[in-house]
């Protein structure tokens, strides 16, 4: 009963012990908050990069592809058929997207992935990452309500926001088209109209525009906002006319009309590829500008199959933009409609009838029921194909270096944490110590009093189990508290500095995600009692080891 009496009076008395509470707590809150919030981050970055790789990939080292696409799904069926639940076909070749911005012509390289969307959203969440599935926010405040219900299917057709936006381009273009080549009236200078995707009333444009006359009504209603709004693409009058050739070119003849009917190749394009920001000039903070948006045309540049490859362009029009949140895929990744790319680059082979033989594929996207079984399909499918024809990865592997080096980053990060219960450990140790110096006289009593050298070291020793539990249990409480409130405590930090700490436009996030692991939790804490332990054992020994005549007589 003294050694528990001793160890409550030591713990409630000394300031020097609310010092040694005070460093364990706050390395173990600081563990469970930087823990918490990268393996929050971990986790998203696994979902996201997941959610556009299947579980299983089968895929050539050939951009040309396999020959026959149906022939390789079924061989994948009858290797590992019981553990799929779905696979679908995919065509990947690198090009260049090209698309005209006020006047400017952009290059972008990019990937070309041929998909099937319904296929592609049955793999994996692809309706999450389209705009127009989504509520889009900017800086907390809803921008723009979903174009499209999620009941609906993915596919190519345009909502009626981008069909509306066609339309104007199309009369903007049709009218630079006609009055490129016709001389202005002396009297009456013919002036270009100005056109709003949100405003402008499309079903009153012909009027305006077909005739070639000057509305001079419909130019005063346009607002000077919309003049440095680039919402449209610009004319194209250094392009040929007539040059077939010319990917850009749609008007073979300037009075046949504006032509409104999409192209057959239909695109989700990134929006890394296609968004700019900039600052606004009235309220000075960052905005998202789309240099292409649903509705609009590109230019798409590949190769075909064959020996050797040649060049092959065509027309596309954007009927998406995909936002995955990982930079790397929105800066890179252009989803087109798989028969189109398959006709384009010539990977469709017909009879003498014209019907269709065989299409082919550069890869097989495979979900499975159940992940577990990844490493047994792939053995299998690996068995069941000729040993260099194809590369067969799970996701992970295919993203191996990526994951390995978020996994090694975060073991380093909780060595340098532990390092910080570490030091709360030697400040224990140097304070226990100082306690046994002080106290020699005490102790020498106890033992004089009968008090074993076991029961004298215990009391150290529980001394220093008793500041790790309470230093814990309060760390562990304000880590999970930390956590519980980090975005509200974030939007105080942005109020009280002015400027964003976690800007969603960088990070892809809206919140600072976390996951809390309960595991982590306990071997935090656990750890930091175990130090706090360690930390007392030297001065424990040192104390029972005390002769009580000696003891007795020290002065100090």
């Amino acid at each position: 009963m003294y050694k528990l009496l001793l160890c409550l009076r030591y713990l409630r008395t000394r300031y020097i012990a609310l010092a040694s509470i005070i460093s364990v707590m706050l390395g173990v809150a600081t563990m469970i908050v930087v823990n918490s919030v990268m393996a929050g981050f971990s986790t998203e970055m696994r979902d996201r990069i997941h959610g556009l790789l299947a579980d299983v990939v089968v895929e050539t080292r050939n951009m040309d592809g396999v020959y026959d696409a149906a022939e390789q799904m079924a061989i994948i069926e009858s290797a590992a058929g019981q553990y799929i639940e779905f696979m679908t076909p995919t065509v990947e070749v690198y090009g260049i997207m090209t698309f005209d911005f006020a006047g400017t012509y952009y290059n972008m390289p990019v990937t070309l992935i041929g998909i099937e969307p319904e296929g592609k959203a049955k793999i994996g969440p692809l309706v999450d990452y389209l705009d127009s599935y989504k509520d889009i926010f900017e800086d907390g405040q809803l921008k723009r309500q979903a174009l499209r219900s999620r009941d609906v299917p993915p596919g190519w057709e345009l909502t009626d926001e981008a069909i509306a936006h066609r339309r104007i381009v199309k009369e903007r273009e049709y009218w630079f088209l006609q009055n490129s080549a016709r001389p202005a009236p002396s009297s009456q200078p013919v002036q270009a109209p100005v056109f709003d995707d949100e405003e402008q009333d499309v079903a009153g444009i012909d009027d305006v525009l077909v005739d070639g006359s000057d509305s001079q009504s419909a130019n005063n209603d346009a607002t000077a906002e919309t003049e440095n709004t680039p919402a449209v693409a610009g004319p194209l009058p250094d392009l040929p006319i007539n040059d077939e050739s010319d990917p850009f070119n749609e008007f073979q003849e300037k009075d046949s009309g504006p032509n409104y009917e999409p192209f057959a190749a239909r695109l989700y394009v990134g929006s890394g590829l296609v968004s700019s920001q900039y600052k606004n000039p009235d309220t000075n903070e960052l905005e998202t500008l789309l240099l292409v948006k649903p509705g609009d045309d590109v230019a798409i540049s590949t190769v075909t199959v064959g020996r050797p490859p040649s060049e092959c362009r065509f027309q596309a029009t954007v009927t998406d933009v995909f936002k995955s949140g990982m930079s790397e895929y929105d800066s890179s990744f252009v989803f087109m409609n798989l028969d189109q790319l398959q006709s384009n680059r010539g990977m469709i082979v017909r009879d003498a009838d014209g019907n269709v033989e065989s299409r082919s594929i550069t890869s097989t996207q495979i979900k499975l029921r159940d992940y577990a079984d990844a490493p047994e399909v792939v053995a299998l499918l690996q068995a069941a194909f000729p040993a260099g024809v194809v590369q067969i990865r799970t996701w992970e592997q295919k993203q191996g270096p990526l994951l390995e080096a978020v996994a090694v980053e975060s073991a380093i990060l909780n060595v340098l944490l532990f390092l910080i219960i570490a030091v709360a450990g030697f400040g224990i140790l140097a304070i226990f110590f100082m306690i046994v110096v002080e106290k020699t006289r005490d102790i020498g009593i106890m033992k004089a009093l009968g008090a074993s050298s076991k029961g004298v070291m215990s009391i150290f020793l529980s001394y220093g189990l008793a500041l790790g539990v309470v230093g814990s249990g309060v760390g562990v409480g304000l880590g999970l508290l930390f956590v519980r409130y980090i975005n509200e405590i974030e939007d105080g930090l942005s109020w009280f500095t002015g400027r964003k700490v976690f800007d969603e436009k960088i990070y892809y996030f809206f919140e600072i995600p976390t996951r809390v692991n309960p595991a982590m939790v306990v071997w935090v804490a656990v750890g930091a009692m175990a130090i706090a332990v360690m930390a007392s054992v030297l001065p424990a020994r040192r104390a029972a080891r005390l002769n009580p005549v000696e003891a007795l007589r020290y002065d100090g």
